[in-house]
């Protein structure tokens, strides 16, 4: 495994994530428990999950594990995060200090656990004031509750506001980002990427292989079925079916993964996941694996580096399509200049 530091601070992770939005839906606790057995056999020591993953069934999977195989527990890394409802009470979700209080000991409960190493805000909360959400982010760190923060789905903005204030009130900064990004969603690329970087924090990318679509096993004519997550959901969230079948760039992405997949020998996940772990500011890639065979062969691919003509060819057929102002040529003139000056 490589190891890599968790954004800024002292601890190290491996490039590799295991997610556990499976855990306690799609896996059962036996097969879940596969699936942390071979990931820490395979060297890996980063677990993601949330609490509202199977409604807080996904930490005590892993608890359980956690304190059935403490060898193992000593090295792992383990990360959570809160702020999605878990009730129908209106403080039962959000960045406020009353839920996130609340969620923070529930899940530790859940993990058996006295410190989470790295707490995620799993979205934006408009309603609580981000001053709010720091202080108790900071608080939580001096009581030994978490041992960093990161925040998960935020956009350019919110990355800035949080971490400047984080810095001006002396409170304790973010580490970490955690958005989907893949060959098929690039975008972040136009001001999320260089916010996280100007704040000096790491990437957690979920998604890295866009839903399975970059796995090569959705075809352009044929209605995804059977238990793959569009053929359980074709209409689910980003990833469904109609809208990126429609899209040229979809199938252009898509057959460059195949043909440079082809050419090594290897599957084309192992391509996708390759790329990603490459790009710029990325602190770990998130595995979400529902078998052992697929979590063998997504680890196959820290084995593979890629050359820079597969690079260059994976970066053009799925560069970002923004219109011209403001994240576009027009707009990226602008905010640049010439060292020697002139137009």
């Amino acid at each position: 495994m490589d190891y890599r530091k968790l954004g800024p601070s002292g601890a190290v992770v491996t490039a590799y994530c295991l997610g556990t939005m499976t855990f306690g839906a799609e896996a059962d606790e036996a097969a879940s428990h596969k699936l942390l057995d071979d990931y820490f056999a395979w060297g890996g020591n980063f677990i993601d999950t949330a609490d509202v993953y199977s409604a807080g069934k996904s930490e005590e999977i892993i608890g359980r594990w956690l304190k059935a195989r403490p060898t193992e527990a000593r090295q792992a890394i383990v990360a959570t995060k809160g702020r999605f409802p878990m009730g129908d009470g209106p403080n039962d979700i959000g960045l406020s200090r009353r839920h996130l209080g609340q969620a923070l000991d529930d899940s530790l409960r859940r993990l058996g656990l006295e410190q989470i190493d790295l707490y995620q805000m799993h979205a934006w909360d408009a309603l609580t004031p981000i001053e709010e959400t720091l202080r108790f982010l900071d608080d939580a760190v001096s009581s030994g509750k978490i041992a960093y923060y990161g925040f998960s789905n935020y956009v350019g903005w919110h990355i800035a506001k949080a971490s400047e204030i984080a810095k001006a009130r002396g409170y304790t900064r973010p580490v970490t980002l955690q958005p989907q990004y893949n060959l098929l969603v690039r975008d972040i690329e136009l001001e999320i990427v260089a916010a996280c970087q100007d704040a000096g924090m790491g990437l957690l990318p979920w998604s890295p292989l866009g839903g399975g679509w970059l796995t090569g096993k959705y075809k352009r004519d044929e209605m995804p079925t059977g238990a793959t997550r569009l053929g359980e959901n074709p209409n689910r969230g980003g990833e469904s079916y109609a809208p990126r079948n429609a899209m040229e760039r979809t199938w252009a992405i898509i057959a460059v993964v195949e043909e440079i997949a082809k050419a090594h020998g290897i599957s084309m996940a192992q391509v996708a996941l390759a790329w990603t772990a490459a790009q710029p500011a990325i602190t770990s890639v998130i595995l979400g694996a529902r078998t052992p065979e697929q979590l063998a062969d997504n680890l196959g691919a820290m084995k593979l580096k890629l050359s820079d003509s597969d690079m260059a060819r994976l970066n053009d057929v799925s560069a970002p399509q923004p219109f011209d102002y403001p994240y576009g040529k027009g707009g990226i003139n602008q905010r640049h200049r010439k060292i020697e000056g002139g137009r």
